[in-house]
């Protein structure tokens, strides 16, 4: 079951620089799966299968049910959303961190650019592009960006549900 979100970027989930008690990738006491995307070819499709594999191996694949099916559909799509954006604005990914504690799971794409991603305002719903921060900012709980000082790029991170 996908979720609406009403709240603005970073103002729910845990930031994964140490703020909050959760682990790896924001995750507590979850298992994390790690990518390397920098020179792969064919990323997006890369990263939806990396990450459908994970989901296997964490029980969320096979879905037993159509809540279930539509939760592992909405994280492949959030995947594709967020590899995409970092291949198209931001010099392209490198790095792809899956992370899940059983309750949320844990998208995060590191990439070398320096914009800010954002959903487009006005959303346009009938016209072509645009809409990938808007799918992610629907589809998540909370979702926002991570940078490090002194150091090129960003995470861009989204949080999901586990299926109920």
């Amino acid at each position: 079951m996908s979720t609406t979100r009403q709240q603005q970027p970073g103002d729910l989930g845990p930031e994964p620089n140490g703020a909050g008690a959760a682990g790896p990738s924001g995750v507590p006491g979850g298992a994390v799966r790690s990518l390397a995307l920098g020179s792969a070819s064919g990323i997006v499709p890369l990263a939806r299968d990396f990450t459908r594999q994970a989901l296997y191996d964490w029980g969320w694949l096979p879905a037993a049910t159509a809540d279930r099916r539509a939760a592992a559909e909405d994280v492949l799509l959030v995947v594709s959303e967020l590899v995409t954006n970092a291949c198209l604005h931001a010099e392209g990914p490198e790095a792809l961190r899956v992370g899940c504690d059983g309750k949320v799971l844990r998208l995060e794409v590191t990439d070398r650019g320096t914009g800010q991603p954002a959903p487009r305002t006005p959303h346009r719903a009938g016209r072509p592009g645009g809409h990938g921060m808007f799918i992610v900012q629907r589809l998540c709980m909370d979702w926002g960006v991570v940078r490090i000082p002194g150091a090129p790029g960003k995470t861009v991170w989204a949080e999901l549900a586990a299926p109920a």
